[in-house]
């Protein structure tokens, strides 16, 4: 088949406003296995929602943007029901940015000749198609921005932030998560920024400008996060998948207190993933494993074992139509760190002693 035959059937981004779940999930909620889990699940979730002292922290991991989770994000970010996210780099910069920048993804077949597929520069996720010479010129956007930026360390929140303003400025019209949580001060993390489209941008931008260029410091992710945690007190955890944003979301707890503060464990905490926790990696660890570590209370936590493309739209339609949100006030951590407050030890330390 031609090319253009085969990136022919666009993925569509699900839309959690046009179906009132509510009643199915209540209605699970009677059931048994993992649609009562999911049933609690988002009752956690609309509560950590509800709660105005809390911080939500949505983190991302796995194929997500390409797979039509897009819209479901957006609107969680529209009703102020998440404050920060921390997320892989494909997420956010492959799959997301790159649709920014106009660019689709397409529905395929698993079964596809993946020699064929390379042969004509198409790359698969699963089921999904993705046109690799248009990825390059995500890449080379990424090296666009980072030759804008003055020389020096940042944070991935600070370069996610440069990329939300040369969306704003070239294509304010887009549908991203990048530019939504630009234009409403969450802040996002990308701990592993270079295991995605924005490595081969940067090491380009490097290659180039040996001597003075921009590098990211995930030391300085952490401690950002860090402190989010000491000054929001109280937070909640939404964690779609696993992996290092997983681990890096429940790690702050430990920083916290490593620095000396008196830093609560997370209150709040759900995950959906279809990861074993047998085989002890992080991904499938359940959240009452963290609880040993000091890093999520078990008073109102879930895991939930199922496949994040049909359970995340589930969740986030509950905790959407519960309306729980609308009394939500945004926390604007984005702007807070650009500040510097946050990042002020001894006023940090004021605050967490009150």
């Amino acid at each position: 088949m031609a090319k253009e035959e085969l990136l022919h059937t666009m993925v569509e981004h699900l839309d959690i406003k046009r179906v009132n779940v509510v009643p199915l999930i209540e209605m699970m909620g009677q059931t048994a296995f993992q649609a009562r889990n999911l049933a609690r699940a988002a009752q956690i979730a609309d509560a950590m929602v509800a709660d105005p002292e809390a911080t939500v922290i949505l983190t991302l991991a796995g194929s997500l943007i390409s797979a039509g989770q897009k819209g479901v994000i957006l609107d969680l970010l529209r009703c102020n029901a998440v404050d920060a996210i921390v997320s892989t780099g494909a997420n956010i910069v492959d799959q997301d940015f790159f649709e920014a920048l106009g660019f689709r993804h397409y529905q395929g077949n698993p079964f596809a000749d993946d020699n064929a597929l390379r042969e004509q520069m198409i790359d698969r996720i699963y089921d999904t198609y993705i046109d690799e010479e248009e990825l390059r010129i995500c890449d080379e956007t990424i090296r666009v921005i980072a030759d804008t930026l003055e020389p020096g360390v940042y944070s991935s929140r600070e370069f996610i932030q440069a990329m939300g303003a040369y969306l704003a400025e070239h294509h304010p019209d887009a549908e991203s998560i990048v530019l939504e949580a630009y234009r409403r001060d969450v802040p996002i993390f990308v701990p592993a920024f270079s295991d995605c489209s924005a490595g081969f941008g940067l090491v380009a931008h490097q290659v180039v400008h040996p001597d003075r260029h921009v590098s990211i410091d995930s030391v300085k992710d952490f401690r950002e996060l860090t402190a989010i945690k000491v000054w929001a007190g109280t937070t909640g955890l939404l964690m779609i998948g696993g992996g290092v944003p997983k681990n890096f979301v429940q790690d702050i707890v430990v920083s916290a207190e490593f620095l000396g503060y008196e830093a609560a464990m997370h209150q709040y905490a759900v995950q959906l993933t279809v990861a074993d926790e047998r085989d002890g990696a992080l991904s499938g660890s359940t959240l009452k494993e963290a609880n040993s570590w000091g890093k999520v209370s078990l008073a109102q936590e879930q895991m939930v074992f199922g496949e994040a493309t049909v359970t995340f739209p589930l969740l986030a339609g509950y905790v959407y139509h519960k309306g729980n949100w609308r009394e939500r006030q945004p926390r604007s951590w984005a702007r807070a760190l650009a500040s510097g407050r946050l990042l002020d030890y001894a006023a940090a330390t004021a605050h967490a002693q009150k």
